[in-house]
């Protein structure tokens, strides 16, 4: 077994309302940062794994994300596996 660590980046889903996003792509404006289009607030979830190999960790983490980590309803999640540490 080797140790991995795993980026999940969750974000709110394409067309679905971001109160946060709206709140902070508002504030950013009112500080003259006038470039900015749009903001999607989202979390990051990193976690160490053991796994017989990355594309193991990947399905493990995967796993956690249908069963607790992302709402599948309302949020989009992408994995990131990072070599052995």
């Amino acid at each position: 077994m080797n140790a991995y660590t795993i980026d999940v980046r969750i974000s709110p889903r394409a067309g679905l309302l971001d109160p946060e996003g709206k709140a902070i792509h508002h504030a950013l404006h009112s500080l003259e940062f006038d470039g900015v289009e749009d903001v999607r607030v989202g979390k990051l979830v990193r976690l160490k794994l053991l796994a017989d190999s990355p594309d193991g960790a990947r399905q493990a983490a995967e796993a956690m994300c249908r069963k607790l980590l992302a709402n599948p309803v309302t949020e989009d999640f992408e994995i990131v596996v990072d070599g052995r540490n």
